[in-house]
């Protein structure tokens, strides 16, 4: 076999180890290299052979390949194993992503009343703010308690005391107390289980009209479906997201109340489709076949993009869509009877896709427990090392030492825990049984304590710190200004101005003369003045969202009925219902110098001027107020002269780009706003009846479209938004609330600090700081000055941190560069 060793030189050691293979036999080299039980042998075989070499030794042949074949067996039960287990992780992870995969929201088509025809199952509409059930709630709250190391290590000192090497006591001793905890705590968490489970049992068992085929039937509000026709009466909450179809009111519309949904105390108005709102009777819903389609559900309650059709008419009825459409779920209708289809249920309505799921809420005292323990429980360890020290390590030392751990556990007091809760409990119960503040709710008895340990409380300013009650109080014309004091005078000039206009109007010529000979004898400017004061008072009548409702009798039930618009317009049971208490204020000032609002609809509106003239105007489009363009306006024709102006009012800093170029609209709007007054800049532009056509044409177009139809409408309104006539500045106050300025002053001297949200102007919001005690009379104030960078940022901070005793204004922008 020397033949058959490898040809390059190989060491003499090796040489040996390979004749050992021509001389020994198979069974002598298989017991004295044992290759399954000594593998390390393996390493004194020889390193290299020829291929000849080891197929000429039949011994080899029997020998070698036995490791080879091992090592394949091996290799085979890896693949198989490892296979396996590739199987079933995939398999596993599979199931779970199906499980946990969310339903694909996608855009739909609801045909009215007919939810049979839904291509899709959509989810039911109940309300669950529950977070257990019946089989989580025992698991579910055991490891809310356990999470904590407090609960987890008498969890563990009570388990111990089931090995008999450990036990030192009773078993009583140590589970009793901890069965009395966590029964304390599972009776709490049942008690607050069960009052969310009756709140969402009422909310879900409410009763609402649906109208059928047959009529008018019962149905709670969980079984409503998507294709419904719900009824929702005044003061009703509005169970599911729908689209505004009908109205009891004459005029078109309804407002509704949003608090519950963005916090926001002032009214929204809606307006319903107009193709159904026209329709004579209520039942002529199911005799038209119509649907909606409305766009994927999303979080975004200040938007919506949808179009309705009617198919049985020639031609076939499009209608586009907006959010002044839409009820919203979780909100209350507060004027007349709404009629809606249903669009969105349950978990896909925008309430509920804007709420997070519910957590228990843990507070800081709550987590410094927990970290007191786990110091505590290293001083326990370290007091048992020391006594098994002085023992010396005799015997088992290590069981000694768990038992000192378990003889020293009670440094680590289990009541403590359970006194903390009952404390909770009964701080809560005296939080909703206090008659200094009564209605409070304690909505979480787990963190009443945190109210104690408040740093920072977060206020907005309109109807928090003041009263959302505004009072005209200013009007610059840019020449003249008008307070309180003087408002006597554009009475005057209202007067004589419609005076005149109804005396050329009715062609007496023997008081248009003395009408001639007045103006002839008014000096120029004065004519000028009176024709400015005129049109701004017209604008600011003509420019809102304002409708009027006259009170009639009191009902048997002893509520009061609203009825329509009366024929004489009386003023004494009229009152005004808008979104913006802006807007109120100003209608109820310029009823005050003379120009009344007294009715108003879809399509129109009426004035009465001093004389009780009815003028009116027909209302051809409106751009409602967005907190993103901050400004809104309306389009109307007059009906005596045909007249088509468009006009338009909004926050200066939309507003000054559009007017016309002006030299005192920034100047005044900075002095109104260190007054407190929220200002608020009126414009005007007239419109041929092409131009008008032509806009009407490309707003229409703009509406119907599906994708980007918010961006396409805003294009062709912006291109209206030109070269506008600069007409008034408005200024209006909001009042404090009563003892705001104590409260302020009590909250700022107990070291915590406020911070005021507002969407006035920075000197607004700095007069208003002031005036309500926010800042006090000692305090300097820093208003951090327009950056655009982040360094610029730091380095104003740096300027502001180098003063003492100072507040901070800081503007929306400035915070978005810092973010």
């Amino acid at each position: 076999m020397a033949d058959q060793i490898p040809l390059h030189p190989v060491p003499r050691s090796t040489q040996r180890r390979a004749a050992y293979y021509t001389k020994a036999s198979a069974s002598q080299r298989h017991n004295r290299y044992p290759i399954e039980d000594e593998p390390s042998h393996l390493d004194e075989m020889p390193l290299m052979m020829s291929e000849e070499g080891f197929e000429n030794d039949e011994s080899d042949y029997h020998t070698l390949p036995r490791a080879r074949i091992s090592q394949r067996k091996r290799g085979l039960e890896w693949f198989i194993c490892g296979g396996w287990k590739f199987l079933c992780t995939s398999c596993c992870d599979w199931l779970i992503n199906i499980c946990r995969r969310k339903k694909e929201l996608k855009a739909r088509t609801v045909w009215l009343g007919c939810p049979e025809k839904c291509e899709e199952k959509y989810p039911r509409n109940a309300i669950k703010n529950q977070k257990y059930n019946v089989f989580t709630f025992i698991p579910g709250v055991l490891y809310e308690q356990f999470k904590f190391f407090l609960n987890l290590y008498f969890l563990v000192v009570s388990c111990s005391q089931f090995v008999p090497a450990l036990k030192i006591g009773y078993l009583y001793t140590y589970w009793a107390p901890l069965g009395f905890v966590l029964a304390v705590t599972i009776l709490r968490e049942a008690v607050d289980e069960f009052r969310r489970y009756k709140r969402d049992k009422e909310m879900n068992s409410q009763l609402y009209g649906k109208l059928t085929v047959r009529g008018k039937v019962q149905v709670k509000s969980s079984d409503i479906q998507v294709g419904d026709l719900i009824i929702v009466e005044k003061n009703q909450r509005i169970p599911s997201d729908m689209v505004f179809l009908r109205t009891s009111e004459k005029t078109g519309s309804c407002f509704i109340r949003t608090d519950q949904l963005d916090g926001e105390t002032d009214w929204k108005l809606k307006v319903a489709v107009s193709c159904t709102q026209r329709l004579p009777a209520l039942g002529d819903l199911f005799s038209i076949n119509a649907y909606v389609y409305a766009q994927k559900p999303q979080m975004d309650i200040h938007s919506f993009e949808g179009t309705f059709t009617r198919e049985d008419s020639d031609p076939t009825v499009h209608e586009s869509l907006s959010i002044e459409n839409t009820l919203w779920a979780s909100t209350v209708v507060a004027s007349g009877t709404v009629i809606g289809v249903v669009i969105y249920t349950g978990k896909e309505t925008r309430s509920v896709m804007n709420t997070s799921n519910p957590k228990n809420k843990v507070g800081l005292l709550d987590l410094e427990l927990n970290q007191l323990t786990k110091a505590l429980f290293l001083a326990l360890v370290a007091l048992s090392v020391v006594m098994v020290t002085l023992q010396g390590f005799v015997g088992p030392w290590y069981r000694n030492l768990f038992r000192f751990l378990l003889l020293f556990s009670y440094i680590i007091p289990i009541s403590l825990r359970v006194n903390l809760d009952m404390g909770k409990a009964a701080y809560g119960w005296m939080i909703m049984k206090d008659d200094n503040i009564p209605g409070t709710v304690v909505r979480t008895s787990t963190i009443p304590e945190e109210l104690g340990r408040l740093v920072y409380l977060l206020t907005d300013k309109t109807g928090t710190l003041t009263q959302n009650e505004m009072i005209f109080k200013r009007l610059h014309l840019g020449t003249v200004s008008y307070g309180t004091d003087t408002m006597d005078e554009i009475q005057n000039h209202i007067i004589n101005s419609y005076s005149q206009m109804h005396t050329q109007s009715t062609g007496n010529s023997t008081s248009s003369t003395p009408s001639r000979k007045m103006q002839s004898s008014t000096p120029k400017v004065r004519k000028t003045v009176s024709n400015r004061i005129h049109e701004a008072v017209k604008a600011i009548a003509l420019c809102h969202n304002v409708t009027p409702v006259y009170e009639s009798r009191t009902g048997v039930t002893g509520e009061t009925e609203y009825a329509e618009v009366d024929q004489d317009f009386s003023d004494e049971n009229r009152t005004y219902q808008a979104s913006s208490p802006d807007e109120v204020a100003l209608v109820l000032w310029t009823e005050s110098v003379g120009l009344t609002l007294v009715n108003r609809d879809l399509t129109s509106m009426q004035l009465k001027t001093p004389s009780g003239q009815i003028l009116t105007y027909y209302i051809l489009q409106i751009f409602p107020f967005t907190s993103e363009s901050k400004r809104m306006g309306i389009i109307v024709r007059d009906e005596s002269t045909g007249e088509i102006m468009f006009y338009m009012k909004g926050a200066d800093v939309a507003m000054s780009s559009i007017v016309q170029y002006n030299d005192w609209l920034e100047e005044e709007c900075g002095n109104m706003a260190r007054e407190g007054l929220r200002t608020l800049v009126v414009a005007k532009k007239s419109l041929t009846e092409e131009q008008y056509q032509d806009f009407e044409n490309r707003y229409n177009q703009a509406k119907l479209s599906i994708h980007d139809r918010m961006l396409k409408v805003a294009a062709v309104v912006e291109s209206l938004e030109r070269e506008m006539e600069l007409l008034c500045l408005t200024g209006v106050e909001d009042q404090l609330q009563a003892d705001v300025r104590p409260t302020l002053e009590m909250l700022r001297n107990a070291g915590i600090k406020i911070w005021m949200l507002t969407g006035d102007k920075l000197e607004t919001a700095t007069c208003i700081a002031k005036s309500s005690h926010l800042v006090s009379r000692s305090q300097d104030i820093h208003i951090f000055r327009p950056v655009t960078s982040r360094g610029e940022a730091h380095l104003e901070l740096n300027a502001f941190r180098r003063k003492h005793d100072c507040a901070l204004v800081i503007s929306g922008d400035s915070l978005e560069v810092m973010a």
